[in-house]
């Protein structure tokens, strides 16, 4: 991936309208980056993130699709390419949580949901993340940075272990993928965030459990998306397979 004139490249970021993933956006604009910007329903505040990466300097575009249909990704991949150019980074980032309980009461519908959005669809983004930057498919190379939890490390007991679990997969996914595609000019990261202000949370739980973690309060999705554009930048040209926390010191 070459830079010229500040610009790095073309990045496409799954669950781009809101939390980690607007916040990705926007510094991965402040980069030097233009951004494809996935969501799903939020239309709204798509828009409002393209806007946002469009006065920073870049082209940007807000792409609707649902990352757990196989085909609606390859729809995904084919439109920002087309209208912004091949695509060098990869923020695999749409993910949801469950309301919080206990194993013993979760049902097959809510597993299936979970590790459908946060696992499956992972994969395939992945999948068609190396079809089209991995040298061996006639790509450039590039970047792909896998967002996971560190409750895939912690496991979240009582609240959300299937959402652990989901996450923990995709930790596995860096790790492999990134061994897998080395050689062929693509470099595979992931990121754990912590407690982070997001509206992935019920109501109450940051104030029940934001002040837990050693610095002593939640992080910021900014904070989060700082460590991403690190990730998908040359500056971290020697990582791959690694995984990233951010969480505080949990």
């Amino acid at each position: 991936m070459t830079e010229t004139d500040g610009r790095r490249g073309v990045v496409l970021i799954t669950g781009g309208s809101r939390g980690i993933g607007a916040a990705s956006a926007v510094a991965l604009a402040a980069d030097g980056w233009d951004v494809g910007v996935n969501y799903r329903t939020r239309a709204d505040e798509a828009a409002r993130v393209v806007k946002a990466c469009e006065e920073l300097g870049r082209r940007a575009i807000a792409v609707q699709a649902d990352v757990a249909e196989a085909d609606q990704i390859e729809r995904l991949f084919d439109t920002v390419t087309a209208e912004l150019g091949p695509i060098g980074a990869v923020i695999n980032n749409a993910g949801v949580v469950s309301p919080s309980g206990r194993v013993a009461d979760y049902d097959a519908a809510r597993l299936e949901r979970v590790f459908r959005v946060n696992t499956i669809s992972a994969i395939l983004v992945a999948g068609a993340a190396v079809r089209r930057m991995s040298a061996a498919y006639g790509g450039s190379g590039g970047v792909l940075v896998n967002v996971s939890s560190r409750a895939a490390v912690l496991g979240s007991a009582g609240e959300y272990v299937d959402y652990a679990a989901s996450k923990a997969a995709v930790d596995a996914l860096t790790v492999g993928l990134a061994n897998e595609v080395s050689k062929e000019g693509v470099r595979v990261l992931g990121v754990r965030p912590g407690l982070i202000e997001t509206d992935i949370h019920e109501e109450g739980r940051l104030e029940r459990i934001g002040s837990t973690p050693p610095l002593g309060r939640p992080g910021t999705a900014e904070e989060v998306a700082e460590v991403i554009a690190f990730l998908a930048s040359e500056r971290s040209s020697y990582m791959t397979g690694s995984t990233v926390d951010v969480a505080g010191g949990r």
